[in-house]
């Protein structure tokens, strides 16, 4: 038990190290991209430092993997160096025994990223694309999809134009029961258009069977217009729409399968968001995987020699597990392979293989 708390311990303490070196890396990478990017507008350093602040959280996040491979590779090294793992051997642990301590931390740093870090890089990248607009690109377009239908936001000369849609085609250029509201500058209300049919055209919407009533008018209802067609002036795209839509890790974790169903109901395909569920569920799975894989190439005491090799290997096997996981991701997108098979099969099969590994060459 103490032996496994001094493993645990000084696992932890490596994660630590490394987290903190990629983070100052990532930190500086993303200060200079967001100047780059913003070349030419009023972007300060404190605000490209606040942009990649935010963006922090979610860099660590993707490359959590890459961190716990890295960290147990160093705590194994680390070990073998000092000769206590040759200790631990000749007191009857084998090595399986040995590397169960940082296991269990891996599958402690998983539950916790899934359950935790999960909704705070969600939250942070809906902050960061907040904070861009306002200091950046001014006004911005964003989607949004709830129990009620589709939510969509464009902006105008004459202010901010909320969109609702009961339904829409996978692409969000085609809405069906759709109501356009105006809001001007101050916040109030300006106009109201009701409309059977929206179908995106290139700088505007065309609106078929649509009611129009303006706000300023003594009598909205008895002013309204009933328009047969009409268009409605709009910086909408395709592309933004999808782009606004965002990514599946733009979802916390909690909120993940309420928008799934949401999404099946506003007629849009959730395969890229089922896919992503399942992967992020199978994300301690993989985790432990990486130290199981870092622990067969590196426990060899280091007087054995071909260290380095030895590292580069580990370090190539982990990259390897990435690639296959990316690959069985895209196939589960398309839906060329089940949901299941894509999110579980790469850390099931990288435990299984490192599992072999550890026993062929340390207890074999």
């Amino acid at each position: 038990m103490t032996l496994g708390l001094y493993f645990a311990r000084r696992f932890l303490v490596y994660v630590g190290l490394v987290v903190a070196v990629f983070a100052g890396i990532l930190m500086l990478i993303d200060m200079v991209e967001e100047i780059r990017r913003n070349a030419g507008r009023d972007l300060g350093l404190a605000q490209a430092a606040q942009l990649a602040a935010l963006n922090l959280p979610g860099g660590i996040y993707r490359i959590l993997p890459l961190v716990i491979m890295l960290a147990a590779v160093a705590l194994f090294l680390a070990l073998s160096r000092s000769s206590e793992l040759v200790v631990t051997r000749a007191v009857g642990r084998s090595a399986l025994r040995a590397v169960v301590a940082p296991v269990i931390v891996a599958l402690g740093i998983g539950l916790f990223a899934v359950a935790v870090i999960n909704p705070l890089v969600a939250a942070t990248a809906r902050v960061h694309d907040k904070v861009s607009a306002e200091l950046v690109r001014g006004t911005d377009s964003v989607l949004s999809i709830s129990r009620e239908g589709l939510w969509l936001r464009q902006g105008g000369e004459d202010g901010q134009t909320v969109i609702r849609a009961a339904r829409a085609n996978q692409e969000g250029t085609h809405l069906i029961e759709a109501t356009f509201l105006t809001i001007d500058a101050s916040g109030l209300p300006v106009t109201r258009i009701e409309a059977a049919e929206a179908r995106l055209q290139p700088g505007h919407w065309v609106l078929t069977k649509a009611k129009q009533w303006r706000f300023d008018s003594e009598n909205p209802e008895l002013d309204a217009k009933l328009l047969e067609s009409a268009q409605l002036a709009t910086d909408l795209t395709a592309n933004k729409i999808r782009e606004s839509f965002g990514a599946p890790s733009s979802v916390a974790i909690w909120e993940l399968p309420e928008f799934i169903r949401s999404l099946d109901q506003a007629g849009f395909s959730s395969q890229k968001h089922r896919v992503w569920l399942q992967m992020e569920l199978a994300l301690p799975l993989l985790l432990m995987a990486m130290v199981l894989l870092a622990s067969g190439f590196t426990m060899r005491h280091v007087r054995f020699g071909r260290t380095g090799t030895m590292v580069l290997l580990a370090i190539l096997a982990g990259f390897a597990i990435f690639f296959l996981r990316n690959i069985a991701q895209v196939l589960g997108e398309s839906g060329q392979i089940p949901v299941f098979l894509a999110a579980w099969s790469p850390p099931m099969v990288a435990l299984m293989l490192s599992v072999a590994l550890l026993l062929h060459l340390e207890d074999g």
